[in-house]
């Protein structure tokens, strides 16, 4: 569906603004389908990130403010995310062997079980491929990236 007819507007200013409105409807319908999916599994959006953070860092522990560095939500808290992951059961705490002030976290079983059996369903997680095909995947990646480009 065309961005006019999802928001019922016919003109924009410039085709900058049409595109501006369009990635921002877009986010928050990509977000709402994401949030959809992730709730089945009791997890949310920043969870599911911080648990493929340490996936990615497996078996080596992190440092919550390397998580939060690498987080895609800069916004988020990320020790109460590790306190929520901790009391789900799907991460564990460690006191940092190099520095006793700072605590690692890392992914256990039940936490890469977890991933395991979301990444059975992929392709509900890659929504993009509901309409476009690889180049087109990888053109529109591209666009947003040199948008990003300051």
């Amino acid at each position: 569906m065309k961005i006019e007819e999802a928001i019922n507007q016919k003109k924009f200013k410039t085709e900058f603004q049409k595109a501006t409105v369009n990635l921002i409807y877009t986010h928050n319908w990509l977000n709402n389908k994401f949030k959809k999916f992730l709730k089945t599994y009791k997890i949310t959006q920043q969870q599911f990130n911080v648990l493929r953070i340490l996936r990615g860092q497996f078996p080596e522990p992190i440092s919550t403010s390397t998580i939060r560095n690498r987080m895609l939500d800069k916004m988020s808290d990320a020790s109460r995310i590790v306190d929520r992951l901790c009391k789900k059961g799907l991460v564990e705490r460690r006191v940092c062997s190099t520095d006793k002030r700072l605590v690692d976290v890392i992914i256990n079983e039940e936490g890469l079980k977890l991933l395991s059996e979301i990444d059975l369903h992929q392709d509900t997680i890659d929504i993009a491929k509901n309409g476009l095909t690889v180049e087109e995947a990888s053109q529109l990646s591209d666009l947003l990236d040199k948008m990003r480009n300051d």
